[in-house]
């Protein structure tokens, strides 16, 4: 199989469904539990990947709502559900990707075969089955995270980069507050990124072509480093893989992000829609 791209569609799915494993990765703010979703309808064949177990270490204030998983922690995780060395995973959620993102975003980084759907959940043109999918155990390697795909706090305060917000506007902007946070707004100089506008209005992939566009009014240029970060290190995932799909390169993870962010006192907050 030639090197994967980040997005593939469905037809692609299609023509190698019995080389990959599907990856129903929901997540919802409001919420409401990804799980039972899941177990009502989803793709066939495909395991759930949970986000907080998963994709995440336990919360804590200086990693934020979703820290890190530990590398050994993720891989037995991922084997316990079939997913391991050698495995094309290609991954969905309910949306064009957001939460999704996150896996596909970690496997990739760590040199696995992985992919999101483009136009997940509600883009796909086939049947659903419903209940839980168990596939054999598989083996995979535990890889440490590569330090040039990460930042801390202190590398996103110091202004060597250009730093993207993923959330939505209004929580850039300090507008809506989510309960969860201590304090709202944005790391000052940040510029709003929001995941959404990666995607067209039914919930697919901006071409290449259109991403660099958005991009480029956001002041990356291809030249300089780039940080993301979104509200605990999630859906920045998706900026960063839209950031690849248009060819650019030199891009890092505040996995804190606004959740340790805002829990640091010592840390500026910078309100309203500029980047302060």
């Amino acid at each position: 199989m030639p090197e994967l791209p980040p997005v593939v569609d469905t037809g692609w799915v299609s023509d190698h469904r019995d080389t990959l494993v599907l990856a129903d990765v929901r997540w919802f703010l409001d919420g409401r539990s990804g799980h039972d979703a899941y177990l009502t309808g989803h793709l066939p064949g495909a395991v759930w990947v949970d986000v907080d177990t998963v994709l995440s270490a336990p919360p804590d204030e200086t990693g934020g709502r979703h820290p890190l998983p530990e590398p050994a922690a993720f891989a037995r995780a991922l084997g316990a559900l079939g997913i391991g060395d050698g495995t094309t995973v290609v991954a969905y959620d309910a949306d064009g990707g957001p939460y999704a993102a996150r896996l596909v975003w970690l496997l990739r980084r760590t040199g696995r075969s992985a992919a999101l759907l483009d136009g997940g959940l509600t883009g796909w043109p086939g049947d659903t089955e419903t209940g839980a999918v168990v596939l054999p155990e598989a083996r995979m390697t535990p890889v440490k995270w590569p330090r040039e795909a990460l930042r801390s706090a202190d590398q996103v305060a110091s202004g060597d980069a250009i730093v993207l917000d993923a959330r939505a506007a209004d929580r850039y902007s300090g507008a809506n507050v989510l309960p969860a946070d201590i304090r709202s707004g944005h790391i000052p100089g940040a510029r709003s990124a929001p995941w959404s506008g990666n995607l067209r209005a039914d919930g697919t992939f901006r071409s290449p072509a259109e991403l660099r566009v958005r991009y480029r009014a956001l002041g990356v240029d291809g030249d300089s480093d780039v940080i993301v970060y979104c509200g605990s290190g999630v859906t920045a995932c998706h900026d960063l893989l839209a950031l690849e799909h248009a060819g650019i390169s030199g891009t890092a993870l505040y996995p804190g992000s606004w959740s340790a962010w805002s829990a640091d006192l010592s840390r500026p907050v910078a309100t309203g829609v500029e980047p302060g």
